[in-house]
């Protein structure tokens, strides 16, 4: 059965400031990039919030979280199992681990195994892992990203937290590379289809291509400047779900302006037909 999950990119103006992962070239390390937004709901709170307003499960940005702490870390777990909801995901936004640079390459690997720790510590099923930054048409990249998804799953397995990657960056755009990088990795890996990372007018075909592998959908509407999604086209792409006869967890993308949970409850509408 398909339930419902929300990002908390949809929410992003509402849990306080973003810490983005950056490589810092000229000083050969990673550095944290503050992006201040106001905090009216803490990550703590953020469970019990969900599980009020309907939700199953809730996926976390990396750049969420305040800490990595083990004390911290438990809490977040704790915090899931007050309120009876799932940590589906634990969504990395940073890594190439296609760089050629080896030293970006191991700094970036070494980064993805802590997250990896963190999220078992914090109770998550899955840690997304992007696929790469190289083209999509680069071969070579895409067997050395299979390569390095397995290694990381296996790591991550051993935790108890399965690895997924998904149609996002550079190398993944097309469903003939998401594709080619499920079937050398075989089962090692999971993946995330995300409405919003293919191009019209393939896009609904190349969905298709990936849904089998996918255990989450991101389900990212296009949006007008008042924040209204374009619900033709966004019941096209739902309907590749049936198409596909897919079961999972639909994810609710709101990244429109005004009231961040006004927007979510206008695509939620929308979706509650396809659970």
């Amino acid at each position: 059965m398909s339930y419902l999950s929300v990002s908390t990119w949809s929410l992003h103006r509402l849990l306080g400031p973003l810490r983005w992962t950056a490589w810092d070239e000229q000083a050969r390390t990673h550095v944290t990039h503050i992006q201040q937004e106001p905090e009216t709901l803490s990550l703590l709170e953020l469970p019990a919030e969900a599980a009020k307003r309907g939700y199953a499960a809730v996926e976390i940005c990396h750049f969420h979280f305040p800490s990595l702490e083990p004390d911290y870390l438990a809490s977040l777990r704790q915090a899931f199992q007050d309120a009876g909801i799932s940590f589906d995901t634990l969504l990395l936004d940073y890594g190439d681990i296609t760089a050629e640079d080896p030293v970006r390459a191991e700094a970036d690997l070494a980064l993805i195994r802590r997250w990896i720790d963190a999220a078992a510590a914090a109770g998550a099923k899955r840690i997304r892992v992007i696929a790469g930054q190289a083209p999509h048409t680069d071969d070579a990249a895409i067997k050395l990203a299979a390569s390095r998804l397995t290694e990381l799953a296996a790591y991550a397995s051993r935790l108890g937290v399965q690895v997924v990657s998904e149609n996002f960056m550079a190398l993944t755009k097309t469903g003939a590379s998401c594709s080619k990088l499920l079937g050398l990795t075989e089962d090692a890996i999971g993946f995330i289809t995300d409405f919003g990372n293919f191009e019209a007018p393939s896009k609904y075909a190349e969905f298709e291509m990936i849904l089998p592998s996918s255990v989450s959908v991101h389900a990212k509407a296009e949006y007008d400047s008042d924040g209204l999604p374009d619900e033709a086209e966004f019941r096209r792409c739902l309907d590749t779900l049936k198409t596909a006869r897919w079961n999972g967890a639909i994810v609710l993308i709101y990244d429109g302006p005004g009231d961040m949970w006004a927007g979510l409850e206008r695509i939620r509408r929308i979706v509650s037909d396809y659970l």
